[in-house]
């Protein structure tokens, strides 16, 4: 395990994923931290937006031929996030999975992990509010200082990338099924009203149903059919 700080960049995504492009041995367990990001970027394009004592980096994963499906490891990434952040919290009934791939705490957002493929690489980045949240229009935020003492940057990075690592190794050795059954523990129950809005821009209802072998989310319409999704904003339905 090999972290690297640096003062300011673009995006840790960004340049891991272009590190891997010029053909660079990046070794596996290998970590760019920033202090700051001036392009961070979330899933479908958003910004993501920084603060300074918030952590923010990126990993990758050397994808090896008998690996699980790779779309699940922004499950691995979640659980590895959750880990790290339950052991800082004294009711851990306040931090909750959210598909496809966000740590929520009371509800509200205070995490993002966007993951991106690269050759034979997967570049997994995530930002975690520690000491403030920005605010996002139309979106409650939070951050785990709200909650205590907020942790020091870079031991919650060590205590984050020895959660992956284990939660890697664990993915490796015990397969989807075991994953898929871990994060469906840590998320809103199955039945669940869902109200899912796509990237074509439709919004499509129903009820939670578990997830799909490579992670999709799966739905059961009102007619009883199910569809499985891959990608796209989800939000529990109010009654």
């Amino acid at each position: 395990m090999q972290i690297e700080t640096i003062g300011e960049t673009g995006s840790t995504n960004a340049d891991l994923a272009a590190r891997a492009m010029a053909g660079e041995n990046l070794a596996e367990g290998y970590w760019l931290v920033a202090d700051r990001q001036t392009a961070g970027r979330g899933r479908q394009g958003r910004q993501w937006l920084d603060t300074p004592g918030n952590f923010m980096g990126s990993t990758i994963v050397r994808l090896q031929p008998d690996d699980p499906p790779a779309m699940q490891l922004s499950m691995v990434a979640a659980l590895a996030l959750l880990e790290t952040v339950l052991q800082r919290l004294p009711d851990p009934t306040r931090v909750r999975l959210k598909w496809p791939n966000d740590v929520l705490l009371d509800g509200a957002k205070f995490s993002g992990i966007l993951l991106e493929r690269v050759k034979s690489y997967a570049v997994v980045g995530i930002g975690v509010n520690l000491l403030a949240a920005p605010q996002i229009t139309g979106r409650t935020t939070r951050a785990l200082a709200e909650l205590g003492p907020a942790p020091q940057r870079d031991a919650f990075a060590r205590e984050l990338a020895a959660a992956f690592a284990a939660e890697l190794g664990h993915w490796r050795t015990q397969g989807g099924d075991d994953l898929r059954r871990r994060w469906l523990a840590a998320a809103h129950p199955l039945g669940t009203p869902l109200v899912v809005h796509d990237e074509q821009g439709q919004t499509v209802s129903g009820a939670f149903a578990g997830l799909a072998e490579d992670g999709g989310l799966i739905l059961r319409l009102d007619d009883g059919a199910t569809r499985v999704i891959h990608a796209g904003d989800v939000t529990e339905e109010k009654g």
